[in-house]
This record gives C-alpha cells, structure tokens and sequence, in this order.
C-alpha cells in the first residue's frame, strides 16, 4: 500500500478500481445509462467510469453540458465513485460538491507515476489522502 497526500476538493471517502484518462473528459459524451465513454479518438471510448475511481487532467467543452453530463451520470447511478483531477474548474468542482462525490487534487507528482489502469485505490479526500492498495 502506498499513500499520497491531496487537497481536498469535495469531501467523502471511496475505494474502487481506478480508470485512468491522459485525455480531458466532456461527462456529456459519456451515455448516461451505462457511464461509458462515447466520444470518438477519447483514450477512454468504450469503457465506462461508473462506480470507479476517476483520474484525469480536467473537464472540456461547456460548463452547462458539463453539469448536465454529470447530472444525467448520477441520475441513472453511473457517476465516478471518485474523481482526482489535475486541474479543477469551477463548474466540475461546483458537480462534485453538488452530487457528493469526492474529489481531489493537488495529488502528490508519485501518484501519477505509481497508479496503474485498474488499481485499487482509495480516496479520502475529507483527510486528503490517496492510497493505491
């Protein structure tokens, strides 16, 4: 196990597998009722982020289909069940906090190294720590 500390962003604690995207995501090409990636050449098309641990650079496109994206996600139980982010804007910031799904930043550079696609991770962003277990 290894540990790494984080800013806080939106509190909670959550443990699941981890999606790792080097790409910036738009929540409104994702379908809604499975959490999978639609947008085409995206280094996530085809995989869902439901339920998991999202790490990803930031947000792309609108705030309003920002929000309705993650709006329409957490509707139908699809929504990360955490988010680290490497450069939060205040519309996904103002989702998390929102829709209660934790979310960091600030994450310790090692993280980004050590994390692999399908780790097991857990995000306590209310302590600010991010463990890969």
């Amino acid at each position: 196990m290894k540990q790494y500390k984080c800013h806080k962003i939106s509190e909670g604690c959550a443990e699941a597998k981890v999606i790792v995207s080097k790409d910036h995501i738009m929540f409104y090409l994702m379908n809604p009722e499975t959490g999978e990636v639609i947008e085409k050449a995206h280094d996530l098309e085809g995989r869902s982020v439901a339920k998991k641990i999202l790490v990803f650079p930031g947000g792309k496109g609108s705030s309003v289909v920002q929000a309705d994206g993650l709006y329409q996600l957490n509707m139908h139980e699809n929504m990360p069940a955490a988010m680290i982010i490497q450069y939060p804007e205040t519309v996904l910031v103002s989702s998390a906090i929102i829709m209660e799904v934790p979310m960091v930043d600030k994450v310790d550079p090692a993280f980004y190294e050590d994390v692999k696609d399908g780790d097991t991770v857990k995000v306590d962003a209310t302590n600010g720590i991010v463990e890969i277990l």
